[in-house]
């Protein structure tokens, strides 16, 4: 080695092969957007947005990363993916959304990510992501974190795992961002949120949309270490900020925020054009990174020649990919409903139900003993929502003495946060986990929704199956004992059109404990819905929640029906019986009324209302020809009214009267009077009137 070359060596601040390992990438981006660009007629098919202007910033963390970290790119970080290791022909796949898409096999955007490569840093899905992938992405540091402290992480040798959410700066507006941010503090997790700020949201200017940018929003989190950098097209500062932030998450385990101010020198998407609306391209075209980077490198000695090699080379690379990409193979029709639902262990009914010489519990006791036998049998698995901890145990007491006995990293209590209880599922399974979390109260749930239904249900499907969420989401649901219009709701018709998640609504003790076991071993999201109305069988009428409490292995699938009593023989082969379908307290406003009918009516419990046992309704509809649907919920556009209209549609040949749904008064909310609560439910007798009418045909 001569000693200029040693003088040369000695000036870099970053090593040689990452600067000329960034150049390439980064002209290979530089290269991609172009071509893009010249091939709009081609490429805007399916919509996209490049990282032109941010890639510095992308390639100076990605070049960090290592296997064991997380990392959730969002739709404009087309260079991270090319940092960590994806070729231009991978991201080319899912920019024409071909079959062979590594990341989605065509199901979604382009730089819409997720990775599980064992060589590569682990990308979950998400959505796209602005500011909602912010929670999941921090489930996974608390993922992380319970693993570490409970002696279950893998050890890297002092390379810790590290979590980083990239975000646009104007996603921090997003209330999600806050939950987030609220936890990482709270906890002090392994967190590295990359905020990459072009001033431009759309097209709303930062002016427009926010008071201060994400540096000033972070003060009001207490214990987020920011770091501000103000060239963010300057590879090498950006390089030394970041690893200055990533070195100390790996060894001191806490959150930083690093800020990086960037040009955006493309479109906001292919069907948004810049020519529209911007006014500052001239100002950002002046921070542009690629030349300024080309200067630094030459100022630091690396020869032209060579840099003029590297970014031919990938041009080369990316044209021919391009040309390979657009003839790649299509997803197939059948490819559709592949990953709908991960494989389930739980197929059949097991364990002992009824078990001989034990008294009959109350149901909220059953679900309690169900959740010590999993929490005693599975040190991943973990329970955390508002009020569940060990001052409590939930509002229900559903879990009292849990926290005590298995410790505050176990079960342990969340703020008033039901998007964070949700989506940090997502996070928590991808780390390897099993979350059962609670969301209060049914009403609760609404603020939970944009993460069950855009990144808790949609996960698997759009990951091509790579990243299920398995998780369990306890509901306490239905109207009783005067709860009035914020804590009685029923919610079921939402949950049922979700798709990619399960939900149950068992009516008795020992459904709810084997249900419970079944979502725990499921792969799914499975919700459970769990009248606070049956926990104590307190409701006349109700006693027949109380069941005698199952094995240790009882388990009950999805999707299965539970027929709670059955008609005459007689009676069915003469024409005179009727089924009533229901769930949840609907069994036992249907068994009260059944009973003025003597030995003409089945009952059949769905217990599970997505999957639901669309076997077992047409099965009873066609063995008696008569059909009432009773449920809690408001009657109309009812998850009772859609089980009516598959019966029509699949069995109409076989109906003899027409088929009946009882429910709830169409009212916007449940009111407080007992009087008028009511007047609002069904009960008996509006069940006893549609079983007389219907047996009169």
């Amino acid at each position: 080695m001569s000693e200029t070359t040693r003088e040369v060596k000695a000036k870099l601040p970053v090593e040689k092969e990452i600067l000329l390992k960034a150049w390439e990438l980064m002209s290979t981006a530089k290269r991609m957007s172009d071509l893009y660009n010249e091939n709009i007629q081609l490429t805007s098919k399916y919509v996209h947005a490049t990282s032109r202007g941010h890639e510095a910033a992308q390639l100076a963390l990605a070049l960090q990363l290592k296997p064991q970290d997380f990392v959730a790119p969002y739709y404009r970080d087309d260079s991270i993916l090319l940092g960590i290791g994806m070729r231009p022909y991978d991201l080319m796949l899912q920019l024409f959304a071909k079959r062979e898409d590594p990341f989605s096999g065509g199901r979604t955007y382009y730089c819409h990510p997720s990775l599980n490569d064992p060589d590569k840093p682990k990308i979950p899905h998400q959505s796209s992501a602005t500011g909602m992938q912010a929670i999941p992405t921090t489930g996974v540091g608390m993922g992380i974190q319970y693993k570490e402290k409970q002696g279950l992480a893998e050890d890297f040798k002092g390379e810790n795992p590290v979590v980083v959410c990239s975000l646009g700066d104007a996603s921090i507006t997003e209330g999600e961002v806050a939950e987030a941010f609220q936890m990482a503090v709270l906890k002090q997790l392994p967190m590295l949120y990359f905020i990459q700020d072009n001033e431009w949201d759309i097209s709303a200017s930062a002016d427009e949309i926010r008071a201060g940018d994400a540096t000033h929003y972070a003060k009001g989190f207490k214990g987020l270490e920011v770091i501000t950098v103000e060239h963010g097209h300057d590879f090498i500062a950006c390089y030394e900020a970041l690893n200055r932030a990533i070195t100390t998450i790996r060894k001191e385990r806490r959150p930083f925020l690093v800020h990086l101010k960037v040009p955006l020198l493309s479109h906001h998407t292919s069907g948004v054009r810049m020519e529209w609306y911007r006014d500052d391209l001239e100002d950002d075209r002046k921070r542009d990174p690629h030349p300024y980077f080309k200067n630094q490198l030459l100022g630091l000695g690396i020869k032209s020649e060579v840099l003029e090699r590297l970014q031919m080379e990938a041009t080369e690379r990316v044209e021919k990919d391009f040309k390979k990409a657009q003839k790649a193979e299509d997803p197939k029709p059948s490819d559709l409903t592949n990953h709908i639902f991960a494989p389930t262990p739980i197929t059949e009914e097991r364990g002992e139900r009824d078990p001989k010489g034990k008294e009959k519990t109350v149901m909220v006791d059953s679900a309690l003993f169900a959740m010590r036998e999993l929490l005693e049998k599975h040190p991943e698995a973990l329970l955390y929502g508002q009020d569940v901890g060990h001052r409590l145990g939930g509002v229900f007491r559903e879990a009292a003495t849990l926290a005590d006995k298995f410790g505050k990293d176990r079960v342990f209590n969340t703020p008033i946060q039901e998007a964070f209880i949700i989506g940090s599922t997502v996070g928590m399974s991808a780390a390897g986990l099993k979350p059962i979390v609670e969301v209060q109260f049914a009403d609760y749930i609404w603020p939970g929704l944009n993460q069950l239904f855009t990144e808790v249900s949609r996960s698997y499907y759009l990951s091509n199956g790579k990243w299920p969420v398995s998780c369990v989401i306890r509901v306490p649901i239905g109207a009783y004992g005067s709860g009035g219009p914020y804590h009685s709701s029923s919610v079921e018709s939402v949950l049922s059109n979700i798709r990619g998640i399960k939900v149950a609504y068992p009516s008795t003790g020992a459904d709810l404990k084997g249900l419970l076991k079944a979502a725990y071993y499921d792969p799914n999201p499975c919700v459970l819905l769990e009248h606070k109305g049956l926990y104590w069988s307190k409701i006349k009428g109700t006693e027949g929640a109380k069941t005698t409490e199952p094995s240790e292995d009882y388990v009950v699938p999805f999707g299965k029906a539970r027929v709670v009593q059955e008609a005459n023989p007689e009676a069915v082969k003469r024409g005179e019986s009727c089924v009533v379908i229901t769930y949840g307290r609907g069994v036992y406003w249907s068994e009260a009324a059944a009973k003025s009918f003597p030995g003409r009516v089945e009952i059949l419990d769905l217990r599970s209302i997505q999957p639901v046992d669309a076997e077992a309704i047409f099965a009873a509809t066609k063995r008696h020809g008569k059909v009432v649907v009773v449920t809690e919920e408001p009657r109309g556009s009812s998850f009772g009214q859609c089980i009516a209209g598959r019966v029509v549609d699949d069995c109409f040949e076989y109906l003899d009267a027409p088929v009946i749904t009882v429910g709830a008064v169409d009212t916007p909310a449940i009111p407080l009077n007992e009087i008028l609560e009511a007047t609002y439910l069904p009960d008996e007798d509006k069940v006893r009137e549609a079983l007389e009418r219907v047996l009169s045909f």
